[in-house]
């Protein structure tokens, strides 16, 4: 039952279970397109004549071929009816066994029949094969279950492994010679269920933390939990309703539809800043609180008020970032399946926000913001009720017990003490401590120890006070800094008002700085995604047979598989038996599955186990393991007898009090490293180097290009040979091109497979009276054998071959002692006939728009770029021919072909459909506005983000930046700071950013216009003032969705799980954009400003 080979049944039985048993049931399951068998033997039932005994009775070929056919044979003859009942006739000639065959009459005289037993030897054998499938050195046999267009993984897998469990019930067992029983089973070799769960909880696990800092954020900065609670009821309200939108629309839960929401949440968080926090300023604004008349707002009135005075701001905005979207939607091919369930979420995610902030919030903030006596009453009562059902939570979570302790033990303290607040002095500062302050406190604390416990920023192996410690430096050292840089914001701003040309400066310098950046940034497709698994595809020299490709996989297998990260690996030499498998014999693929770098449970999240006092972890049979990531002295006090040195999932035992158990060794970091081990070890003679490579990602390029590299050249031409020596010409180029991969270049070898020729002679066939056919049907029968016919037997299928026994047809000289019937005479041997001779071919044909076609493969090298890489192979190539160095031959052409297409193709869509939304959305600005100069404005400030997130791709590229050590890990390390290519994933980032980046710039603007209409200054320093006065007011909300956007990307930017691969690159423009954006709290005001002095100038003159 877990995958091990242990004996006790032949190949052919396997492959005979899986065709007939196990082929059939897997091809009943929903969603399933095709089941193809690999590996064993299939059997059939083998008819080796004796050309002497042929000879002496005067019987051909064709003789036998006839009374083999005739001598398996059903038949219906209808009905006959006896006694007024009706009866089916049936003549039941089926061969059922060998000796059937053996008693068919081949020919008879004088009442002698001559049958096949007389001039053949019967017998079961295998069918030549042309695929073998291996499992870490064994030969199993498999089957590969293909799923059906358009149909969902997890659903068809599910689908799948129910069906197995079905069957597994009837498979057959044996008892072996030594009395042991051995059963067969289905075990999967490539499953996606754990690389889909794994990847869904990484996004799960970044949501929860990114809306964890969110709320910490709003209740540090707001100060309020009232409207806290406001602003982060938003959220998880908002994720249900896209979660049923997703169903009403059946898009899938994956990696990329739910990355959708993680980007949305700066944005469906600022519509709830913006909001809740001028609801506050109207509540405490005496101003704001009373009529002309002097009379006070109701509390409905008041938040009435507010929301009027924001809404239009906050629909221009989530309308601008909805709008900025729209040409994800317009995306084609692989970039838009991939990203039009993301741009949907992100959509419907705004879309939530905008209702519950416009329709929900505001009666929700009317009741929490209302005084009565109501709640002053039953505040006794619900503190207790909070303590009891804290109490109660205990058992079920012991984290949200103590926080409802925490809360109801403050309400009772404050309630029964007639002092509402306590004043303090600490260092000269004058704290005030109410109830609302407490709360706060114990909010705080209770999320950064939720932070520390589930994001781990240090690793799972360090502990969780050193994270907790690391966790609440970062947190609230980065609100520290916002809250020191909202403090100086009138003094910074007064100055930039002041010395706007040397303010300007700055904007401009990065603006600059951008678009060379930018400019100068390698492209690509997509960043791979960590599949947790790779696929090795050398190739072995295309005159290698059967038995000598088996030993070179078998080797490879095993190679692979000492390799202590690795959990299994399964090797495939040839084809499968499906049209969707073309694969020579030479082609392997060997596919890889590596264990994660931290043991998971089923459902592939990270899983404690039980340690001992001395840290080593428990097994069940009582045994120990020594793991070489423990930092004590793992065998002191323990007999060797105790000790394990590995252990699998059910041999540990669950412990949620434990620790986590790390599967890879110290000086493994990553899946990279994994991958060079497998480099190292697969080194033999005879057998190319193989791209890195995993299975979907290989698929993908496969139904794309054809090759099976993720880059290549396509050679056309008139002839094998010549498209050979061309690519075998490139090949040499290639290997010198900068940023390729010197060891994955590989031109294919077409004509390189040995072929054996039989020319015939005709004029020989003249004198002997013999045709083209006749020679060549016993040349295809004698040595290829011609499958006859079928038995049948039960829903068993097995072919019937008639050929030369192999001893008669093992060499050349065999094949000319092989007798061609005459008509009239004695038969002639075929040397007499043909000529046989060597010659090179071809080992495949392939074709392309009517032409032959060749591949040359290769790959880049770590850190350069695929569109990069490609242009300058081209740009060499290309030299070259200019210098006579290469020639291209007479009727050859070639281009470069790979995933870089679809980057090309996807820029080309964008360039076309992102002007026409920048357009759209400029005119959504300008009737906001209702002027062109202030939409301009906001324009520019975006323009600094972009700049902004391009400056954080150069510097997460640059070796020095953040190369230091905090806590004992690299910073660079631990943020995942790489190269970072301009790929689609990285342009949706900066969609993503547009709309942020947007919303702060319209909240600002809408502020200044809405102060200078109230206003109305008359002289340069009243339009300075008012402009302070509106930029100041509105710096809070404009801050928060900062720090709140930069923040909540710091789970996502530490993420080491599966899927991150394609987060993290989604993140980076957005965090570098909205960190740099701070200068738009600058910008838009200065520039304001300035309109403003320029038009009370001209108004002067």
């Amino acid at each position: 039952k877990d995958g091990n080979v242990t004996g006790g049944w032949d190949l052919q039985e396997l492959r005979s279970i899986q065709d007939y048993y196990v082929k059939y049931g897997l091809s009943s399951a929903s969603g399933v397109s095709e089941v193809a068998s690999i590996g064993g033997y299939v059997q059939e039932y083998q008819v080796d004549v004796d050309p002497e005994k042929m000879r002496q009775y005067n019987i051909g070929l064709t003789d036998i071929v006839k009374a083999v056919k005739e001598s398996n044979q059903d038949i219906g003859a209808q009905t006959l009816e006896i006694n007024q009942a009706e009866y089916l006739v049936r003549g039941l000639g089926y061969v059922k066994s060998v000796a059937d065959i053996e008693d068919a009459v081949v020919a008879s005289e004088n009442f002698t029949s001559i049958r096949i037993k007389d001039i053949a030897n019967v017998h079961l054998g295998p069918q030549t094969r042309r695929g073998i499938l291996d499992k870490e050195g064994a030969e199993v046999v498999g089957g590969v279950v293909v799923a059906r267009y358009g149909a969902n993984p997890l659903e068809v897998i599910n689908n799948v492994k129910e069906q197995i469990a079905e069957l597994s019930s009837g498979l057959p067992t044996k008892t072996l010679a030594d009395g042991r029983t051995s059963q067969v089973t289905i075990v999967p070799f490539y499953d996606r269920t754990q690389l889909i769960q794994e990847t869904l909880h990484t996004l799960n696990e970044a949501l929860t933390l990114e809306i964890l800092i969110t709320i910490l954020v709003i209740i540090v900065m707001v100060f309020n939990l009232r409207a806290s609670i406001l602003i982060s009821g938003l959220l998880p309200v908002a994720v249900l309703m896209v979660f049923i939108t997703m169903k009403l629309f059946n898009v899938d839960a994956n990696i990329v539809a739910l990355s959708g929401i993680a980007i949305a949440i700066g944005t469906m968080v600022d519509v709830g800043v913006i909001l809740a926090e001028n609801m506050i300023r109207h509540l405490e604004d005496e101003k704001l609180r009373f009529r002309e008349s002097g009379i006070e707002y109701t509390t409905n009135e008041i938040i009435y008020n507010a929301t009027a005075e924001v809404s239009g701001a906050i629909l221009t905005a989530v309308l601008t970032t909805i709008i900025s979207f729209l040409p994800v939607f317009t995306m084609i091919g692989a970039e838009g399946k991939l990203f039009r369930p993301l741009a949907f979420t992100k959509t419907m995610a705004l879309s939530a926000s905008l209702v519950i902030a416009l329709f929900l919030i505001p009666p929700f903030a009317a009741f929490l913001f209302r005084k009565t006596n109501v709640r002053q009453q039953s505040k006794l009562l619900l503190n207790g009720l909070l303590i009891a059902l804290g109490i109660t939570t205990l058992v079920f979570g012991y984290w949200l017990g103590l926080i409802l302790i925490a809360f109801g033990c403050s309400g009772l303290f404050f309630s029964l003490k007639a002092k509402k607040e306590y004043n303090h002095t600490i260092a000269g500062y004058r704290l005030n401590i109410n109830q609302n302050v407490v709360n706060i406190i114990i909010s705080c604390i209770a999320i950064v120890v939720l932070l520390a416990e589930y994001w781990r920023p240090l690793g799972f192996d360090r502990s969780i006070l050193m994270n907790l410690i690391f966790v609440a430096i970062i947190c609230f050292g980065l609100l520290g800094v916002f809250t020191v840089f909202r403090r100086y914001y009138d003094s910074i701003l007064r100055w930039a008002l002041q010395n706007r040309f040397l303010f300007l400066i700055i904007p401009t310098t990065v603006l600059i700085l951008g678009v060379v950046i930018m400019r100068n940034t390698g492209k690509e497709f997509m960043p791979a995604l960590n599949e947790g698994s790779f696929l090795l595809m050398p190739t072995s020299l295309p005159h290698a047979g059967v038995e000598e490709n088996k030993r070179v996989l078998q080797q490879l297998d095993m190679a692979v598989a000492s390799i202590p990260e690795i959990e299994t690996v399964v090797g495939k030499a040839g084809r499968t038996e499906s049209a969707l498998d073309p694969a020579p014999l030479s082609m392997y693929e060997n596919v890889i599955q590596y264990k994660s770098e931290y043991m998971r449970n089923e459902n592939g999240e990270r899983q404690r186990y039980r340690v001992n006092d001395d840290g080593l972890f428990v097994l069940k049979n009582d045994k120990f393991i020594i793991n070489p990531n423990n930092e004590i002295d793992d065998d002191a006090n323990y007999e060797a007898s105790q000790l394990k040195t590995s252990a699998t999932r059910n041999e540990l035992i669950e412990d949620n009090d434990g620790e986590y158990y790390r599967n890879w060794r110290p000086e493994i970091s990553s899946p990279d490293d994994i991958w060079n081990e497998i480099v190292k070890v697969t080194k033999f003679p005879g057998v190319t180097s193989a791209p890195k490579l995993q299975p979907i990602e290989t698929r993908l390029v496969m139904l794309q290009t054809g090759m099976r590299a993720p880059m290549g050249i396509k050679v056309k031409g008139p002839d094998l040979k010549t498209i050979e020596n061309f690519g075998l010409q490139l090949e040499d180029i290639l290997k010198q091109a900068e940023g390729v991969k010197e060891q994955a270049v590989f031109a294919d070898r077409i004509v390189g497979k040995p072929y054996l020729l039989i020319d015939i002679k005709r004029d020989q066939l003249a004198r002997y009276g013999i045709s083209i056919m006749d020679v060549q049907e016993v040349l295809q029968v004698a040595v290829g054998g011609m499958p006859l016919t079928q038995t049948v037997e039960g829903r068993e299928r097995y072919g019937v071959r008639v050929r030369y026994p192999r001893e008669l047809r093992a060499n050349p000289e065999d094949l000319k002692s092989i007798y061609v019937p005459v008509s009239t005479g004695s038969p002639v041997p075929l040397g007499e006939l043909v000529d046989i001779r060597y010659e090179q071919g071809p080992q495949v044909i392939k074709s392309e728009d009517t032409f032959l076609i060749g591949y040359v493969l290769f790959d880049k090298l770590d850190g350069f770029a695929e569109v990069d890489v490609v242009e300058n192979a081209q740009a060499l190539i290309q030299q070259r021919i200019d210098n006579g160095d290469l020639v291209v031959p007479q009727g050859i052409s070639y281009r470069f072909t790979g995933t870089y297409e679809n980057q090309l193709r996807a820029e080309k869509t964008l360039s076309v459909v992102v002007p026409l939304c920048l357009l759209v959305i400029f005119l959504i600005l300008y009737f906001q506005f209702r002027s062109v100069s202030t939409s301009l404005m906001v324009f520019t400030a975006i323009a600094v983000a972009f700049a902004g997130g391009f400056i954080m791709i150069w510097l997460y590229g640059q070796d020095w930046f953040f190369n230091f050590s905090f806590f004992g890990e690299n910073l660079r390390d631990l943020f995942n700071m790489k190269t970072i290519n301009l790929s689609v994933a990285v342009w949706v980032g900066f969609i993503a950013l547009f709309g942020i980046a947007t919303d702060d710039g319209v909240v600002m603007a809408t502020y200044l216009d809405q102060s200078f209409k109230s206003n109305e200054p008359d002289s340069k320093k009243g339009i300075r003032l008012a402009t302070l006065e509106a930029a100041g007011k509105r710096i809070r909300p404009c801050l928060m969705t900062t720090v709140t956007t930069v923040l909540a990307l710091l789970p996502v930017l530490t993420s080491t799980g599966k899927g991150s691969d394609i987060m993290i690159p989604m993140a980076i423009p957005i965090f570098g954009g909205m960190i740099i954006d701070i200068t738009s709290y600058f910008l838009v005001p200065v520039l304001y400003s300035w309109k403003k002095e320029y038009q009370l100038k001209r108004a002067n003159k």
